[in-house]
């Protein structure tokens, strides 16, 4: 029958004879026997199987014996543990022993034997950190046997390891009573390998509650640890690598992801055609040095934030480890030597020292790399879409524990990982560059010169993680000295949008020499999108095209009248601002946008004072997640009342004012400010409807060209002034109007009640006319026709002595 959980210790005295001259109460209670009973009797009676001898000759000493089984009174068997220690004489002569019997199943014999056999590393220390009990998996752990380290204090046996966070809890447990857990990561004595361990402490306390010792058990999970580790820097890799469309960025994203958790030091290299965003070039003949730029280098010393520097060239000789990894698409190991131990490494505990976990070739015992003052290094191609963009490189510094299996395979994952980003960034920045150049070259290279205002333009593509926009302005010249100020956007990102932007201007650009009112150009400009889109459909394309849902803003000022006329197709307004700096309403609705149809267009006319300032912009300058429209446009109009020396300096300062630094969308700005003409380079007759006016008319031009100091002109104006005013009184309708302007050139407009166009025909030999308008083209710069709600204007341009 097994002991009691609670069973006592005997203790009992034999004499050199084997017999038993003393009992304790204990062997009572233990095996049921008194005092009387068990004094005189052979020590051996006790024992269940009856051998003979004394203690010594029992086997029985000082260190406790195995289980040894003894008869209870009752008949029973008891299993305990026999220790024995002699006793001696005055003269040194043994006397006899003391034995003591334990109960296996008590308490402090089996804790003992657990304590011992147990295979993580225990300890018991007092409130001062002396060692009080240590097991023999922690005697291994510090390289120390258990008579070096009892009584002596933690922190004076390990100096080392003084104010770090495993020491530093192992007093606060015992200065506070709270049990604590905790994880290190160390190096344990006489290893090159630094060990994770799980660790748990806990106060031990007496009787009285009063703490009297720490105790603390620890178990390597160095596996386990590296493992989760790896997944970390995986899981940082996933979140902190390609968060931009920029072949630098993540190239340099690449570099310090690993940095310090699993290498000391990455380096990224890449071809330049790369960085440009061009394809990667072919493979380079065997025996080549192959030239790259490197991208990235990032070491444990350097500071994060600090600014890099910009890609330098490298060269990988033929041979190197670098050459040969692009060449053959296989990474490789690259292990020191080390000194004295025959350039083997030994592997940490669990982890893949195997030669069966390593792909074949690696890892490579290379001594060299020693002499660069590295421990180790992974080098993997840069591949991504079967494309070779370079190589990157992993080196291990300061830390002595070798690369294993399992690293190389994070090294590739990250590589890899990085490799598809830096060659989306690639496509990317060869996209945008394509739409930008597209868009710059399809916006005007220089506003053209013209009296009625004076111009100046911003356009800001989206920052470099956005793609290339439709935004776009234009500023067109027309009859009468007017000039149109045009300003739009087109749905969508991408080359897409700049060829519907290019497309778009263009139709604009020829409807506004047909000179269509605003709302009518608008109609005219939705009808087209329309049928665009209608033969693409027709097409089988059935993406929609840029153009529709396309906005558009179109303006015309007149500097003699002063008039300023706009329609919208769903764009912003545009911003009028009196020379007194007070802001001028624009009373007019916005259509819809462009491709939609069945809808009209509404043209709004203004009369401005000379110096006003007009702003058109498109949505890109104005909207914010922060803010609402209308705060973003109180901003502008803010930014535009800062006083400028020139338009030029006030378009800057309205683009920094409005536009954060990371743009998701490409903004434009026109500013206008209009000029008057001066009345005086104005001149108007009302003619009759007879032909006998035409001598009075060609008198009035001459005479006003000549008040100009324009003589050389009035040959020419007397000649096209005769045939229009004809033409008009012959074939039009009334009033009928004779105006001169000087402008940049001089302009001759005749105005008559008759919506009939006039056109240009070629005149037979024998014909009495239509050699009129043939004249007129010929001797002039341009003319054309003009139409408005009440009858039309033909006019032409010559240019200026």
């Amino acid at each position: 029958m097994a002991a009691k959980q609670d069973a006592p210790t005997a203790t009992l005295v034999v004499d050199p004879d084997g017999m038993v001259s003393g009992w304790s109460e204990g062997g009572r209670l233990l095996l049921g026997w008194t005092a009387e009973e068990a004094v005189g009797r052979r020590v051996t009676d006790l024992w269940v199987d009856r051998p003979s001898g004394t203690p010594e000759q029992l086997g029985i000493g000082s260190d406790p014996t195995g289980v040894v089984p003894l008869r209870h009174r009752d008949g029973s068997t008891v299993d305990a543990v026999l220790t024995a220690h002699p006793l001696l004489g005055a003269d040194g002569r043994a006397r006899g022993h003391v034995v003591t019997a334990q109960a296996w199943g008590r308490r402090p014999v089996i804790a003992d034997r657990a304590f011992e056999q147990c295979p993580f590393a225990l300890g018991v220390y007092d409130p001062e950190l002396r060692f009080l009990w240590v097991n023999a998996s922690a005697c291994r752990v510090m390289a120390h046997s258990e008579e070096q380290v009892l009584g002596e204090k933690y922190r004076e046996l390990f100096p080392e390891l003084d104010d770090m966070a495993y020491t530093d809890r192992l007093a606060e447990v015992a200065r506070t009573g709270e049990p604590a857990r905790l994880i290190t990561v160390f190096r344990p004595l006489g290893s090159d390998y630094a060990n994770a361990w799980a660790t748990s402490m806990w106060p031990v306390r007496d009787a009285e509650g009063k703490v009297r010792a720490v105790a603390n058990w620890g178990f390597d999970m160095s596996a386990e640890y590296w493992a989760r580790q790896r997944l970390l820097i995986l899981n940082k890799a996933g979140g902190g690598i390609g968060l931009t469309l920029d072949v630098i960025g993540t190239a340099r994203e690449l570099a310090t992801t690993p940095v310090p958790g699993f290498a000391d030091l990455v380096t990224v290299d890449l071809f330049d055609e790369v960085l440009r965003g061009e394809e990667p070039p072919a493979a380079s003949a065997p025996g080549e040095t192959v030239v790259l730029s490197r991208a990235a280098r990032h070491s444990a010393e350097e500071d994060a934030d600090r600014a890099p520097g910009p890609a330098t060239p490298v060269s990988h000789a033929p041979g190197s480890v670098a050459a040969r990894c692009m060449a053959t698409g296989r990474s490789t190991v690259e292990l020191a030597a080390r000194p004295g131990q025959g350039g083997e490494w030994a592997f940490g505990p669990g982890l893949a020292a195997d030669p069966a976990h390593w792909p074949p070739g690696n890892p490579v015992i290379e001594g060299a790399i020693a002499a660069d003052g590295l421990t180790g290094r992974i080098t993997v191609p840069l591949r991504a879409r079967g494309a070779l963009l370079g190589v990157v490189a992993f080196s291990r510094l300061d830390r002595p524990e070798a690369f294993t299996a399992d690293d190389l395979i994070l090294a590739e994952e990250l590589t890899a990982k990085a490799a598809v980003a830096i060659d989306n960034a690639r496509r990317y920045s060869r996209e945008r560059s394509t739409a930008l150049t597209l868009q710059r070259s399809l916006l005007p290279q220089r506003l053209p010169n013209q009296e009625a205002v004076e111009v100046a333009s911003r356009y800001l593509p989206a920052g470099t993680g956005a793609e290339v926009g439709g935004d776009w302005f234009d500023v067109v010249p027309l009859s009468g000295a007017r000039v149109a100020l045009v300003v739009g956007d087109v749905v969508g990102h991408g080359l897409h949008a700049s060829a519907g932007m290019g497309r778009l201007r263009t139709a604009v650009r020829t409807l506004a020499d047909v000179d269509l009112p605003p709302d009518e150009l608008l109609t005219h400009l939705d009808d087209l999108v329309l049928h665009l889109a209608g033969d693409l459909q027709r097409a089988g394309d059935l993406e929609p095209t840029a153009e529709s849902g396309a906005t558009c803003l179109y303006t015309v000022y007149d500097p003699v009248s002063r008039r300023f006329t706009l329609a919208s197709a769903g764009h912003p307004l545009p911003l009028i601002i009196s020379p007194d700096g007070t802001r001028t309403p624009v009373a007019a609705h916005p259509g819809p946008p462009l491709g939609i149809g069945g809808l009209p267009f509404e043209a709004t006319e203004l009369e401005l004072p000379e110096g006003s300032l007009l702003a058109l912009y498109t949505d890109g300058l104005v909207e914010s997640r922060e803010r609402d429209v209308d705060q973003r446009i109180a901003e502008l109009l803010r930014a535009l009342n800062h006083s400028a020396p020139s338009l030029e300096g006030l378009c800057d300062t309205v683009m920094d004012a409005m536009l954060p630094e990371r743009r998701t969308d490409d903004a434009a700005l026109l500013l206008a400010r209009t000029h008057a003409l001066d009345p005086q380079h104005v001149a108007d007759l009302v003619v009759d409807p007879d032909p006998a006016q035409v001598p009075r008319a060609r008198k009035f031009a001459v005479d006003q060209v000549d008040a100009w100091g324009l003589e050389e002109a009035s040959f020419v104006t007397e000649l096209v002034v005769s045939e229009l005013v004809t033409n008009a009184i012959r074939y039009g309708g009334l009033p009928i109007r004779l105006r001169l302007i000087r402008d940049t050139s001089l302009i001759c407009e005749v105005f008559d009640g008759s919506n009939t166009a006039p056109h240009l025909r070629r005149a037979r030999a024998f014909d009495e006319g239509g050699r009129g308008l043939l004249l007129v083209a010929q001797l002039t710069q341009d003319w054309g026709t003009r139409h408005t709600t009440d009858g039309k204007t033909i006019w032409c341009a010559q240019a200026l002595p």
